[in-house]
């Protein structure tokens, strides 16, 4: 045990007397916190709609207006000529195209109009197709008004909508919990690595070889100071979660530290690994940055794994961040209990196992 104490006090010596260290695990956390939910939004908005005006009638001014007034809209121009919207269109300042042909009002009263034509800017699917829709409602919503159709009120009124667990359907609140494991990867997967290497290619690593000290107690003292970091780190987007952003976890917040606890010693057990067969920290950060792509984009942390292919979904599986994301989102937003997670909880204290045993098998002394 003293041994042990010794080691430890070493590792905490050695962050405190870094220049950088300190302050990237105290800034890092909090700017990702207050800067990427504000940008990191799959919500579609400000989407630029040019109007082509052949018929120059009250209901084409009107249709005009309901763009313009749209919070999801952005009336750019309003033209007579097809080409210049086209124009516009092709050099990005545009995104959705209508057309309203000539007469299109008085065809209305009197027969069926010309159809009135959207064309959407498809380089980005997620913001042409969404964006067409919402140009859709508008311009039905607003012949319906013209044509006095109360059919679509009285059907609305007969329907009753609710948003179970996001009912302000904010993409931040679901982003939110993926940022924190994301704080957790490069945090606590990156520098327990680097922290290794840099032994080695300073030299100081064999001051350690040459010495009765085990593997495992070596091991665990590099560890230890990274799982009190993380749990730091938890904290830190908790509460800039709450005061910022107003989310508050629905369910325990003693699940989430418990879900934080296993998927930090699994992230910097499995960091510790890759550290033991890397000779440099060029080698270790290429490595790393590999398994962490790998992570963040196959876990369900940025796209649902529901949306994925059957063989993706099931490779899903072996990947830890996929189970504390789902615990996460579970606590905070559906305020689940740790009995009816139990099988998340399961995954990652066997992944925390398996890949700490791993960091300390895999550390070959040398004399």
């Amino acid at each position: 045990m003293r041994t042990f104490l010794v080691l430890l006090q070493k590792e905490f010596l050695q962050i405190r007397r870094n220049s950088f260290l300190p302050k990237l695990i105290i800034a890092f956390p909090i700017m990702v916190m207050l800067i990427m939910p504000l940008i990191m939004t799959m919500d579609v908005r400000n989407v630029n709609v040019a109007i082509v005006d052949l018929d120059r009638s009250t209901t084409s001014r009107r249709i005009a207006s309901h763009v313009e007034a749209s919070e999801y809209l952005t009336l750019a121009q309003t033209t007579a000529e097809y080409p210049l919207a086209l124009e516009a269109l092709e050099q990005g300042d545009v995104d959705v195209i209508v057309q309203i042909p000539a007469d299109f009002e008085r065809d209305m009263a009197v027969s069926t109009p010309e159809h009135i034509s959207i064309t959407a800017n498809a380089v980005n699917a997620t913001k042409g197709g969404i964006g067409m829709q919402y140009v859709v409602q508008t311009i039905v919503r607003t012949l319906g008004e013209i044509g006095g159709e109360r059919a679509p009120v009285k059907v609305s009124e007969l329907i009753t909508v609710e948003n179970r667990y996001n009912p302000t359907l904010n993409y931040r609140h679901y982003m939110i919990p993926a940022l924190m494991i994301i704080l957790f990867i490069l945090i606590c997967g990156f520098l327990p690595a680097l922290s290794i290497v840099g032994e080695k290619e300073s030299g100081s690593i064999e001051q350690i070889n040459v010495t009765p000290i085990s593997r495992f107690t070596f091991t665990l003292a590099k560890l230890v100071p990274y799982w009190i970091i993380g749990l730091f780190v938890v904290t830190v987007a908790m509460l800039i979660a709450r005061l910022v952003y107003g989310l508050a976890p629905v369910g325990s917040v003693w699940a989430i530290y418990l879900g934080a606890v296993l998927f930090i010693l699994t992230i910097s057990g499995f960091s510790l690994t890759i550290a033991n067969f890397s000779d440099t920290m060029q080698q270790t950060m290429f490595v790393m940055f590999f398994f962490i792509m790998i992570f963040m984009l196959m876990s369900g942390l940025l796209t649902p794994v529901d949306s994925m292919p059957e063989w993706a979904q099931r490779f899903t599986l072996i990947l830890p961040p996929r189970y504390y994301v789902e615990i996460l989102r579970a606590v905070y937003l559906k305020g689940t209990t740790l009995s009816e997670l139990w099988i998340n909880y399961a995954a990652l204290g066997g992944f925390a196992v398996v890949f700490n045993t791993l960091a300390a098998i895999t550390y070959k002394k040398r004399s």
